[in-house]
């Protein structure tokens, strides 16, 4: 799946991204709105990882969603 057909169908993707990062909140999500960097600088925020572990992360997300 590439990222803007998860973009344009954010508020399935939505779902699939919280039960994925536990810690990131509605509000967190609302606030990424389907953009992707957004995203990443959320997961590195609220896990305290590196960027690059975000991205990879984030990478995982965009190929296993199904929305």
């Amino acid at each position: 799946m590439n990222w803007d057909k998860i973009q344009g169908k954010w508020k399935q993707a939505k779902g699939q991204a919280q039960q994925k990062w536990g810690k990131l909140t509605d509000d967190d999500l609302d606030v990424v709105d389907g953009k992707r960097e957004e995203l990443v600088g959320k997961v590195q925020e609220r896990y305290g990882i590196a960027r690059d572990e975000a991205e990879k992360q984030v990478k995982e997300f965009e190929s296993s969603c199904n929305c």
